[in-house]
């Protein structure tokens, strides 16, 4: 039984390959990337639809979408371990809980924290610690994806800021706002680079310059599951689908 349907994938691949309309699914690929310490797993799966050919060159679109639940499900740890922090003579930072959730085509990470701010003197002989600055803010941060150099990027803007006093200047317009804009972009931008790329869902059988990254957006993938969705354009000739065709076949066979 097994044999025949895949006596059957094998014949359709080649009856695809020589047809006008060439549409193929590329099945899910899980990989697992640490930030901060901290595992994160991404399944990412595809679809390749063939828009045009010539003698020479076959153009394709592709688009890929990964699953994000793991990484919104550890989002508080993963930026526990970026952000956190206890100098004696500086600043003390805990996240206290933070949220990602979808809202198309952008996401939005909601994040509580608590600050301090200290300051180290000598007197009479000893070092005084001083309080300047504590209270707890909630920062609400909405991220656009954008392309940028053939990459996902993302434009953080910050929303409606909950902290008084001190603490809710230094994050509106202070160096700690800045801080936490630069290091949390940077942490998801390297989630999903390393997780969501076209050339890591391909099976190895398209060079990484064949493919261009058009859009990058969020979605919701239902039940508030936020997924990432790359969408672009891959050119490449007769041989290499050819060769593309039969590592999907090899990647069927093993899972």
């Amino acid at each position: 039984m097994r044999l025949c349907w895949f006596t059957t994938l094998i014949l359709l691949f080649g009856t695809l390959a020589k047809s006008e309309d060439l549409t193929l699914k590329i099945p899910p690929v899980t990989t697992s990337v640490l930030i901060g310490n901290q595992p994160i797993t991404i399944t990412a799966r595809g679809v390749i639809s063939r828009v045009s050919r010539s003698q020479d060159q076959q153009v394709f679109r592709l688009e890929v979408t990964a699953d994000l639940s793991d990484l919104q499900r550890n989002i508080t740890s993963l930026l526990q371990a970026e952000l956190d922090r206890s100098d004696r003579c500086g600043e003390r930072i805990a996240i206290d809980h933070a949220t990602l959730a979808p809202l198309d085509p952008a996401s939005l990470l909601t994040v509580q924290l608590h600050y301090e701010r200290y300051a180290c003197a000598k007197a009479f002989g000893k070092q005084m610690v001083t309080r300047l600055v504590a209270g707890n803010g909630l920062v609400p941060i909405k991220l656009t994806p954008a392309v940028e150099q053939n990459a996902p990027r993302l434009n953080p803007e910050v929303g409606t800021i909950q902290a008084g006093g001190s603490l809710g200047e230094l994050l509106r317009s202070g160096s700690l706002g800045t801080m936490l804009r630069e290091k949390i972009t940077k942490s998801l931008v390297s989630a999903m680079q390393k997780g969501v790329s076209f050339g890591g869902t391909l099976p190895g059988a398209v060079p990484d310059a064949a493919a261009s990254i058009r859009n990058a957006q969020f979605v919701d993938a239902g039940s508030g599951r936020l997924a990432f969705v790359l969408t672009g354009e891959v050119r490449i000739t007769a041989q290499q689908v050819e060769l593309l065709i039969s590592r999907l076949k090899e990647r069927v066979r093993t899972q």
